[in-house]
């Protein structure tokens, strides 16, 4: 069976591995705190009916409650350790938080939890909870979806056979704070899971009110900068540059 993706901006992306709709860390509004979305907007075909939702952190660019609503109070919702009572409070019947290491599954999907080197905490007030990364994967394909996280050794060890990484290479402003990957330590991440294609995320979509028209190399160059540190290493991976709205297909 054929697998394929469409990339929705940020963090947001639509996988169809096995039948099964998996939606990553839904942001689908125009608007969020101080952000402005810069991309096209994200149009409702692309989140409606989904299998499951999975969250990396409780960021409010990764976990935006208002998203999450649209997608009704019933839908399926894989969180971090520690993100179930925030969730639940505000509403959504159906969490469940995975540990480092822990599995979940929806049909023919299997979802496990893998570590993420970033603070997960919900400023200002928030809970601590986790931040995690992803393998979402059937019998046939695995994806990676590292949601934000800087380098860490394990990578090399996540996933042996990994068809997709789905890889943060900026954020949503003109500097990127700790616990990120940049182009190049991005592509250094892409040397340590071998994937056999990436699509570089995190970048390009939100940008803070009044400051896009100051910075626009921030939401073009990252990208292409990665596809090119990739390239300058040499590696067999396959670099997908994808602007919002746009997918891939691929055969396991």
């Amino acid at each position: 069976m054929t697998s394929s993706l469409v990339f929705l901006g940020h963090s947001t992306v639509l996988l169809d591995i096995g039948g099964v709709r998996v939606l990553t860390d839904p942001v689908l509004r125009g608007r969020l705190t101080f952000l402005r979305r810069v991309a096209a907007p994200v149009a409702p075909g692309h989140y409606a009916g989904v299998d499951v939702v999975v969250l990396s952190h409780l960021h409010h660019d990764h976990c935006d409650l208002a998203s999450l609503a649209l997608l009704g109070r019933d839908v399926p919702l894989v969180a971090p350790d520690g993100a179930a009572a925030f969730l639940r409070r505000r509403g959504f019947r159906r969490v469940v938080t995975l540990a480092v290491g822990e599995s979940h599954t929806v049909g023919a999907v299997t979802v496990t939890a893998t570590p993420a080197v970033h603070d997960g905490r919900r400023e200002p007030f928030g809970p601590r909870a986790a931040a995690v990364g992803y393998l979402i994967g059937s019998a046939r394909t695995v994806a990676y979806f590292a949601g934000d996280t800087d380098l860490f050794a394990g990578m090399r060890d996540l996933c042996p056979d990994l068809d997709l990484a789905l890889l943060p290479v900026w954020g949503w402003g003109p500097n990127l704070g700790p616990g990120h990957l940049d182009p190049r330590r991005a592509a250094e991440a892409v040397a340590l899971l071998r994937p056999r294609r990436a699509v570089p995320v995190h970048w390009g979509t939100l940008f803070p009110y009044g400051l896009s028209a100051f910075f626009r190399d921030r939401l073009r160059e990252p990208a292409r900068a990665f596809a090119d540190a990739v390239a300058a290493r040499r590696l067999p991976t396959e670099v997908r540059l994808l602007a919002p709205g746009s997918g891939l297909t691929w055969q396991p």
